[in-house]
């Protein structure tokens, strides 16, 4: 099963990979704020994941992993 990992570290909430992922199933966490001050990108269902990778390409800050 695939998943992505984001590395809050780095994310600034762009949301970039939010509006790129065909399966809608990453979101800006609205519960968490990073150092920097923003919320960072997070994974709602792991098991609709398909591991495209899309959003780690599109990610600025390369703040995405994708496990497969």
């Amino acid at each position: 099963m695939a998943r992505i990992i984001v590395d809050g570290r780095y994310c600034k909430g762009c949301g970039l990979c939010v509006e790129v992922c065909p399966r809608n199933c990453i979101v800006l966490d609205p519960d968490t704020i990073n150092d920097k001050g923003y919320h960072p990108a997070m994974l709602t269902d792991e098991s609709l994941c398909t591991g495209c990778a899309s959003c780690a390409l599109i990610c600025p800050d390369v703040a995405i992993t994708v496990e497969r």
